[in-house]
């Protein structure tokens, strides 16, 4: 064959040229060795230049690999392959940068709550106890931050879904507009102006007393819009075909909602639901207006002065006692602890009212 092409020098210019079929490619255990390296390049770095944080060890490491990276994948994968393995590095840098505060306060809150965390706290209130000398519990402020969160869910709960209902399935005109609208508006509005609200007009102006019940409609308030959007989204995610489909039917269209529509995105509101209560149950600002705190166990919401996990440590903290201290970090990590079951469970829901696939 190199003869024929010596002798025709034409036919050697046309001819195809022998191209490797399999690109090369860094080893797959690459990125995690260039990942070390950088760990340990960014450590040494610190340790060097004699820097205390171990935050900027990390964006030391993170600078490094990002670079390595794209250095090795573009000498030996090719530009266009390390272009890609760029954004790859940068995407995982963010997650990473991402989720750093949040393993970071889990661990420290995990670490110190740890401390005191036990049955007895867990069953016990404050009553008789001095805030600056170890032992109480927060007995009470489960108690409230249950009954509390519970009567703001029997409250937002239908009337959230009863307005998404109206938006989706008849809502037209100007009225709707301005549902919407206002429900824009109340997804908005801070805390602190809910509770500024419900004082004004509940315990201001009708001279009603500071309560559990109190609280629970500011968190209602707060609650309120986050059902209507996750509801609303839900509904719109049915197709019009099954409504379609039993209007021809003859059913009629209050019934075409209870029976098809609802049945299908029931499995989205309850998730919605759920995570809407979690958004509500670390409230502090509306409940320090309106509950003011009680180191009893009180188990009527409805009156007489509560106490919840949230201000339980708020209170704690404004001690300024070791023992006080101990007692806060323990309330949030049960805190964080039920805000975790509640997605928890809102993901199982999802999972188990999620449309079944195959034959």
């Amino acid at each position: 064959m190199s003869e024929i092409l010596k002798d025709h020098p034409a036919a050697a210019e046309t001819a195809p040229l022998s191209v490797p079929l399999a690109q090369p490619r860094l080893p797959r255990w690459a990125p995690a060795a260039i990942a070390l390296g950088s760990a340990a390049v960014g450590a040494g770095t610190g340790l060097a230049a004699g820097l205390d944080s171990k935050v900027q060890w990390g964006l030391i490491a993170a600078v490094v690999f990002v670079a390595v990276s794209f250095v090795l994948a573009a000498r030996v994968e090719g530009r266009r392959q390390a272009k890609d393995r760029l954004a790859t590095s940068l995407v995982w840098v963010a997650f990473l940068l991402a989720v750093a505060p949040l393993v970071s306060l889990l661990w420290e809150t995990l670490e110190r709550g740890s401390k005191v965390l036990d049955m007895d706290f867990l069953t016990h209130s404050m009553g008789g106890m001095l805030s600056d000398e170890p032992g109480g519990g927060v007995y009470h402020a489960i108690i409230g931050t249950l009954e509390q969160v519970g009567i703001a869910t029997l409250i937002a709960a239908p009337i959230g879904m009863l307005t998404a209902i109206y938006l989706v399935e008849y809502g037209r005109g100007a009225l709707a507009k301005a549902v919407t609208f206002f429900v824009d508006v109340m997804t908005g509005i801070p805390s602190i102006v809910a509770g500024l609200f419900v004082l004004s007009f509940w315990i201001l102006l009708l001279d009603n007393g500071y309560s559990g019940f109190a609280g629970a409609m500011a968190l209602a308030i707060l609650m309120m819009p986050v059902v209507v959007r996750s509801t609303e989204e839900m509904l719109k995610l049915v197709p019009n075909e099954l409504r379609e489909a039993s209007l021809a039917l003859g059913v009629p269209k209050w019934r075409t909602i209870i029976k098809v529509v609802l049945p299908t995105a029931i499995g989205g509101i309850t998730t919605g639901v759920m995570l809407a209560v979690a958004r509500i149950a670390g409230e502090t600002a509306p409940i320090v207006l309106l509950v003011f705190g009680n180191p009893l166990i009180n188990t009527n919401p409805f009156e007489g002065e509560q106490s919840s996990l949230p201000y339980y440590v708020f209170e704690q903290w404004k001690v300024g006692e070791d023992a006080a201290y101990d007692r806060a970090w323990a309330a949030a990590l049960v805190l964080i602890a039920f805000v975790m079951i509640l997605n928890l469970v809102a993901r199982g829901i999802a999972r188990w009212k999620a449309p079944k696939t195959g034959r």
